[in-house]
């Protein structure tokens, strides 16, 4: 039996989320079906990260077994002939039979696009989430700040998740800022890296930083919700579509991880 990795990309608008469910179509589905397809058997998927209904993604990772002699890097091609436009495997290869996309030492890399206008564009709805308020960028940028390292981010995980330990590592909080070359306005590209995420978090994150941005909270109430935990005590959970998962990067040392300027 081998174990096959798919690095996967999609557009999520019109997936109700990663994770397989009765009645609606996902992303998940989607690939199972077209396992399905090439390999005329049901194959279980094990995802890396179950992103929301409405999220992108650019570099998932999923792997599956088969005793296919299909070769690894070709894979990619034969399934992408049975998926919808909108989902693509990237790429595929081998991995050892112990491989676990989900318990193996990653970074991951969360982009989140905000559209800073004053008039929404139609061509971005899909793709990023508009503000229309002036924001104060370097408040966000040290709000920012006080949110890496390693936390308890109780306070930036929705209701529902049943992890044991709300504890995580954020390597770095990016904030780009782009002018709009065709209107006044700019683009802003929040880019989060970590250990790993709870639910919701990096939408949390956003939302609060952008309240921040707005004056409707102080850079120091960024403390103030790590300390006591409370969800209240941060901001809004960001709209889904502005969020796309950029990568997921295999490391062997999370204590080395730099911050990456190449914006």
């Amino acid at each position: 039996m081998r174990r096959i990795r798919l690095v996967v990309a999609y557009d999520g608008t019109n997936y109700s989320g990663w994770q397989m469910q009765k009645n609606a179509t996902t992303i998940e589905s989607e690939l199972v079906g077209a396992l399905h397809n090439l390999l005329g058997e049901e194959v279980p998927l094990i995802g890396a990260s179950r992103t929301d209904a409405g999220v992108h993604a650019m570099g998932n990772i999923a792997v599956f077994d088969t005793d296919s002699k299909i070769p690894e890097d070709k894979f990619a091609i034969a399934l992408n002939h049975y998926l919808p436009e909108d989902i693509r495997v990237r790429y595929s290869d081998e991995v050892t039979s112990d491989y676990h996309p989900r318990y193996e030492k990653t970074v991951k890399t969360y982009e989140y696009t905000v559209l800073n206008c004053e008039i929404a564009l139609p061509a971005w709805r899909l793709y990023s989430y508009h503000v229309y308020r002036p924001l104060n960028i370097e408040s966000m940028k040290a709000a920012a700040e006080l949110l890496e390292g390693e936390h308890d981010f109780s306070a930036f995980c929705s209701a529902g998740s049943q992890v044991k330990s709300k504890v995580r590592t954020v390597y770095e909080i990016s904030i780009q800022e782009t002018p709009l070359s065709f209107c006044t306005g700019h683009v802003l590209r929040f880019r989060v890296r970590g250990n790993g995420f709870l639910y919701n978090m990096v939408r949390i994150i956003v939302g609060t930083l952008l309240e921040i941005g707005m004056g409707r909270r102080t850079v120091e109430s960024v403390q103030e919700a790590l300390a006591t935990g409370e969800r209240q005590q941060a901001g809004p959970t960001a709209p889904p579509q502005g969020l796309m998962l950029a990568e997921i990067r295999h490391c062997d040392c999370e204590k080395n991880i730099e911050k990456d300027n190449d914006f």
